[in-house]
C-alpha cells in the first residue's frame, strides 16, 4: 500500500506516446488533485494541437505549459514544441531553448531533473514508450531524491527502448501496462489534495 504523500506527477513519452498518454489520462477524473506535467517528443513546428486534442478526449483539464505559470492541481500541462520545460523551486514553469538533450527539445530528462529538485520525494515519475534513452537519467534522479519511479512494461510499449533504458539504470518501483499505470495514478488522488 502506498503511504507516501505525493504532490505532482511527471510523464515522459516519445514514439507511440499519444496512444499511451490517452490510455493513462482518460483514467484521471476532472477533480484529480495532483498536477501532471508531460513531455511528449513532438516536432518543433507543431501547433498546440496535442494539448487541445487531449483536453477534448479527457475529463481532466489539459493545457500547454506557459512561462512563469504556477503549477496547479487538476491540470495536465504539456511541454510546448521546441522548448525545454523546467519546474522552478517556487513551483512555476520556465521555458528554455538550450541545446537538445538526448536529441530532444523538449527533453524528458530536463523536466524530470528540475521537478525532482522542486518536489523531492513528493514526485512520481513515469517513463512511457519511446525509441531513445531520454528520461532514464531523470527518472534515476527522481528515485534518488525519494520519489516514485514508474515505467511502462516494455513488452506493451510501441517502442520499448525508452522504458528498457530506464529500467537498466534505476530500480523502479513499478513496471506496468498502461491501464495499470492509469489506475495507480488515479489512486493517488486523495493523498495530498490541496497541499501544493
Amino acid at each position: 500500500m502506498i503511504k507516501q504523500q505525493y504532490q505532482a506527477v511527471v510523464i515522459g513519452a516519445s514514439a507511440g506516446g499519444l496512444h499511451a498518454l490517452l490510455a493513462i489520462l482518460k483514467q484521471l477524473p476532472r477533480n484529480y488533485a495532483l498536477p501532471v506535467v508531460v513531455v511528449q517528443h513532438i516536432g518543433e513546428h507543431m501547433e498546440p494541437s496535442l494539448a487541445d486534442y487531449l483536453d477534448r478526449c479527457c475529463d481532466i483539464s489539459v493545457r500547454e505549459a506557459e512561462e512563469k505559470q504556477f503549477i496547479e492541481g487538476s491540470t495536465v500541462y504539456i511541454a510546448p514544441a521546441g522548448y525545454h520545460l523546467l519546474v522552478e523551486e517556487d513551483r512555476t514553469f520556465s521555458l528554455s531553448v538550450d541545446p537538445r538533450v538526448q536529441y530532444a527539445r523538449p527533453s524528458i530528462d530536463v523536466l524530470f531533473d528540475s521537478a525532482a529538485d522542486a518536489f523531492g520525494p513528493n514526485l512520481v515519475g513515469v517513463v512511457l514508450t519511446g525509441a531513445n534513452a531520454d528520461g532514464s537519467q531523470g527518472l534515476k534522479k527522481i528515485k534518488t531524491v525519494g520519489g516514485m519511479a514508474v515505467v511502462q512494461n516494455p513488452d506493451t510499449a510501441e517502442a520499448s527502448e525508452m522504458p528498457r533504458k530506464a529500467m537498466e539504470i534505476t530500480a523502479v518501483d513499478y513496471v506496468m501496462a498502461l491501464e495499470e499505470i492509469g489506475q495507480l495514478l488515479a489512486g493517488l488522488n486523495h493523498w495530498d489534495k490541496g497541499n501544493l
